[in-house]
């Protein structure tokens, strides 16, 4: 694949990811505005658990067959392909079988751990969707491995349609009918396992019209599948754990912070309402931080294919390269965030509660970009293992972090160590890889840039101070919003102009944007 193919493939995935993920953060402002706070705590304590449950019953399969049949084929080993595949589905359905049972048998032990016996509806619903969803999964690494992105981008896209049109739908039904919030809570997740299986019926109509569908090239047997299955694991395990990065952290803060609750005082049926409104910022973060997220899937194989031909140089570009794109998007993002946090909860969540919490989060965003981005390289020059093991030193620290500053600040104190762990994991992340293949972390562009959205989140931010938005309605914050949206991207991009950050051979592989820098 090449650099040009690389840009393209991950703006098309980029562009499906945007509408997953903005479908699949969104849906959690009406699912609130429908069902309320609790109801939204129940999903954001319940989901966590569920998505490590989920990369964890895959073990980072997705990934590791894109990057194994992408050195297969710079080696010119078509025959193993098929092997790779056939041996990925079945430790995909088993991963997922064994997942699901786990949690069906520790069922009230975990929801106890959560929010109390009111999320154990919650919690067997989604869980079911590990009996379909890993399975799906091994598909799009399948397509990944070939440098072919639309299948992924595709089903991500009917996944989350699907899916949030069925939670909300149920959610609406269930309101009306007056069913408990528990009833709410556990009836709309059925969405989950719908959406994971009209992507996997497309993803597999997909496969078998592709010419990738490649003949075996002896009869299939259980050597063949030990063989490969010790090579996926030696592989998949370590990038498992390095995937898992924003799930596991939100799975650490499904426990600790109800547990910091608790410990400072709250009343164990007000547990859900306070995470609802924490919820309210893990809503934004991840509108905020879906470039990185996309970037990582045809980063992997990429990096993982030059390497495997010595390219040390030609790494070094797709590095720099990234984190450029990475930089030019999450510091605007982050510090518009901050700028505009109070008509963005008002607009969107009804109040302003949780608004300091959620000021610290979004601006947390940015560097939540560049620890997903750096664990992805991290899967590509072959050093998933480290990788692991720094999200598991962030896990501890998290844990430790949470239950110190939530007894002290409350919300805003897990937003606080939220925003310290990324900065330790990226720093620590981008030190390790730096000793590996040197390469520019920082220089006067990425400066400009910083310098850039300080002004541009400032200028859209200020005004919301001396303003009394208390007395705001929900249409004039998102009339404000709306239009501090677009002056800020506009005053961004003017003064990237004028620094000659950007510039026509900065963006001539980028889809759109080439044409407009003519």
């Amino acid at each position: 694949m090449t650099q040009s193919v690389f840009i393209k493939s991950t703006f098309i995935l980029t562009i499906a990811t945007l509408l997953s993920k903005v479908l699949g953060s969104i849906f959690r402002i009406p699912l609130q505005n429908i069902a309320g706070d609790e109801v939204l705590g129940i999903f954001s304590l319940v989901y966590p658990v569920y998505m490590v449950a989920l990369i964890l019953s895959v073990a980072g399969i997705p990934l590791a067959i894109s990057k194994l049949i992408a050195e297969a084929r710079a080696n010119n080993e078509a025959s193993a392909i098929k092997e790779i595949h056939m041996t990925a589905s079945i430790l995909g359905l088993l991963f997922g079988v064994v997942s699901f049972t786990i949690i069906y048998s520790f069922l009230s032990p975990i929801a106890n751990l959560l929010g109390g016996p009111t999320t154990e509806l919650a919690l067997i619903t989604v869980a079911a969707t590990l009996l379909v969803a890993p399975y799906m999964a091994v598909y799009r690494g399948f397509f990944q491995g070939f440098g072919n992105m639309g299948p992924t981008a595709v089903s991500q896209v009917i996944e989350q349609v699907v899916r949030v049109g069925l939670i909300l739908v149920a959610a609406y039904i269930f309101v009306m009918k007056n069913y408990s919030d528990e009833i709410i809570a556990g009836g709309i997740m059925i969405g989950s396992v719908i959406g994971a299986l009209s992507s996997l019926l497309y993803l597999r109509r997909k496969y078998k019209r592709t010419n990738f569908n490649l003949p075996i090239a002896k009869k299939f047997s259980f050597r063949i599948f030990k063989g490969w299955s010790i090579k996926i694991l030696k592989v998949s395990i370590p990038i498992a754990i390095g995937s898992i990065t924003m799930a596991l952290l939100n799975f650490v803060d499904s426990f600790t912070v109800s547990y910091g609750l608790r410990s400072a005082g709250a009343e164990t049926s007000d547990v859900n309402y306070l995470y609802g409104i924490y919820g309210r910022g893990l809503s934004l973060v991840q509108i905020a931080t879906v470039f990185a997220t996309s970037i990582v899937l045809p980063l992997v194989p990429l990096i993982s294919a030059k390497l495997a031909a010595r390219d040390i140089n030609g790494t070094r570009t797709v590095l720099e390269k990234t984190h450029w794109l990475t930089h030019l998007i999450s510091w605007p993002a982050a510090f518009g965030l901050l700028g505009l946090t109070l008509p963005l909860n008002l607009a969107l969540f009804t109040n302003l509660e949780g608004s300091t919490m959620l000021a610290i989060i979004g601006f947390s965003s940015v560097f939540t970009s560049l620890t997903v981005l750096s664990t992805g390289i991290l899967q590509g020059i072959n050093s998933a293992t480290t990788g692991a093991v720094i999200i598991l030193c962030g896990v501890v620290i998290k844990t430790v972090m949470n239950i110190y500053f939530i007894r002290l600040y409350g919300l805003d104190g897990a937003a606080f160590s939220t925003l310290l762990v990324y900065i330790v994991l990226f720093v620590m992340n981008t030190l390790y890889i730096y000793k590996q293949i040197q390469f520019t972390i920082i220089n006067s562009e990425t400066f400009k840039m910083i310098f850039s959205s300080i002004i541009m989140g400032a200028i859209i931010g200020l005004p919301t101070i001396y303003f009394n938005i208390d007395d705001w309605n929900r249409t004039q914050s998102f009339s404000y919003v709306i239009a501090a949206i677009v002056f800020g991207a506009i005053l961004y991009l003017v003064q990237l102009y004028f620094f000659k950050v950007i510039k026509k051979d900065t963006v001539k592989d980028i889809p759109f944007l080439n044409k407009v820098m003519k």
